[in-house]
């Protein structure tokens, strides 16, 4: 498949934020401050960047940094994003560009930093990510930055802005991307936008920066507990065993192409069997790019563009004119994924009770006060205590891994719907637990399937139940009937 690479990016995927300035020529470096694609490849955020110190013949520096304040930041995710970094670390240095890792050790100490920063700037570039704090860090960071600040939309196949519209359905916004897509799939960003670049180096950032907001140790934060045990974030959610990095990342997808795609669209809701990607937490936290994903994915299947039908009819199946696993995979990668996206950049309440559907809204309503057989609490979900071996297992796996099985994640929302209080209440353990525990967590993506449990881009159901009323329903019983679940339940089992 020919895609278009290099210098040119789309001006669908740039936007300028705060007073629109203009840069400055006298400046000494450009300044690319890294907080959601946090990658050096496929990247066109960084892709930008290197484009402006091309230009302006100056140096690049990366701003990579991680703040100790945000919600729900764990001894899990901090050391997530680490690895990454310190993959970024190494890619960099080999490629002689500036690299600034800073890891916030008090919250509020990173305050001012960026300022500092962007004050000796030709010009700021950033993501462009819709999602979780990130939105309004850029909103305040704007105000700060006296130079020219773009952000750049690096997030999907599709860009933000292509679409001016919320879709309701999935099939609505499928049927969208078969009339408006084919052009985008031309336009890749480059794999490696420092390959064969000669950019002016900077010896060092200035004393009084370094001095106040030294750089990060990063292997330290590998090495030594003390480090992470030194940071202001929560303890009791331990690391994973998935490593985080790009490194990592692109073997993950290697190896899901040479063994995993070929029974992808039989086998990916077993739980007994390993079909799925897990390629998730590496996609939440950019440590590689859906562009990347896709072109491995049609690569490896031998697909062209000239395969794609010509009707947009919004069927999962047969538009791309590919392998049913292949079109099965691009469906979730693709539709599903930035469906999230969609709702995220234009509705500020995306996570909020209120953004369901009108009758989605109606219905729970009116279930409200039907009996509930069981009720938990946030704590007694917490810690996989309920009647439901097969909950308590997919909650097991959450808690210890920081992943769920795909097909269990539905199962298990809508059982926390069930055994709620209410559904507000549902919602707002369904969030908690999510965000705290899931690599993927945080993340357009999670939210769209979070509030799938409650209606939206789903349909009214028949026939109408207790509790959940037209609302979806699904059952552990049913579950466990159409689906392999005894080792997954062993291995998930209570210690």
């Amino acid at each position: 498949m020919t895609r278009q690479a290099g210098d040119s990016i789309p001006e669908t995927r740039i936007r300028t934020s705060g007073d629109d300035s203009d840069f400055r020529a006298d400046g000494d470096y450009v300044l690319y401050w890294m907080i959601a694609n946090r990658r050096t490849g496929w990247n066109f955020s960084l892709q930008r960047a290197v484009q402006w110190a091309r230009d302006l013949k100056k140096p690049l520096v990366v701003f990579e940094a991680l703040r100790c304040g945000y919600r729900w930041a764990s001894d899990r995710l901090h050391r997530f994003v680490i690895q990454g970094m310190l993959e970024n670390q190494r890619r960099l240095d080999g490629a002689g560009v500036f690299y600034y890792p800073y890891i916030e050790p008090q919250e509020g100490d990173g305050r001012g930093l960026l300022n500092q920063l962007a004050r000796r700037a030709c010009v700021v570039i950033s993501d462009d990510f819709p999602c979780f704090f990130l939105p309004t860090m850029i909103a305040s960071a704007s105000r700060q930055i006296p130079v020219r600040f773009e952000l750049i939309d690096s997030n999907g196949i599709l860009p933000l802005r292509a679409a001016d519209r919320v879709f309701a359905r999935a099939v609505d916004f499928r049927r969208f991307l078969q009339k408006h897509l084919r052009p985008h799939l031309d336009q890749f960003p480059d794999p490696d936008p420092l390959k064969g670049r000669r950019l002016p180096k900077l010896p060092e950032l200035p004393g009084d920066v370094t001095r106040r907001w030294p750089p990060a140790r990063l292997q330290d934060f590998l090495d030594k507990p003390s480090a992470l045990a030194a940071l202001p974030i929560d303890h009791s959610v331990t690391p994973s065993a998935i490593v985080g990095g790009s490194r990592q990342a692109e073997t993950v997808l290697q190896t899901f192409v040479d063994q995993r795609l070929a029974r992808y669209s039989q086998e990916r809701n077993a739980p007994d069997v390993e079909a799925s990607s897990g390629l998730s937490p590496y996609l939440h936290f950019g440590h590689i790019a859906a562009h990347q994903i896709f072109a491995a994915v049609v690569d490896h299947d031998g697909w062209s563009s000239d395969c794609i039908a010509a009707k947009a009819n919004g069927s999962r199946e047969g538009w791309w004119g590919a392998s049913p696993d292949v079109e099965s995979f691009l469906d979730e990668l693709i539709t599903w994924r930035e469906l999230g996206y969609n709702m995220c950049w234009q509705r500020e309440d995306y996570d909020r009770y209120e953004s369901l559907p009108a009758w989605a809204q109606k219905t729970l309503a009116d279930h409200e006060g039907d009996q509930r057989a069981y009720r938990y609490d946030l704590e007694r979900f917490e810690a996989a205590e309920t009647h439901d071996p097969l909950w308590n297992a997919a909650q097991r796996q959450l808690v210890r891994e920081g992943r769920m099985h795909n097909y269990l994640r539905m199962l298990w929302g809508k059982k926390v719907l069930e055994w709620s209080p209410n559904p507000r209440e549902a919602l707002a353990t369904l969030i908690e637990l999510n965000n705290k525990y899931a690599l993927d967590g945080r993340n357009p993506n999670s939210y769209s399937g979070i509030f799938w449990v409650l209606g939206r881009y789903d349909r009214a159901w028949g026939p109408e139940r207790p509790i959940f009323g037209k609302v979806r329903y699904m059952s552990s019983e049913n579950t466990a009937r159409k689906l392999r679940v005894k080792d997954y339940m062993h291995q998930y089992s209570a210690p």
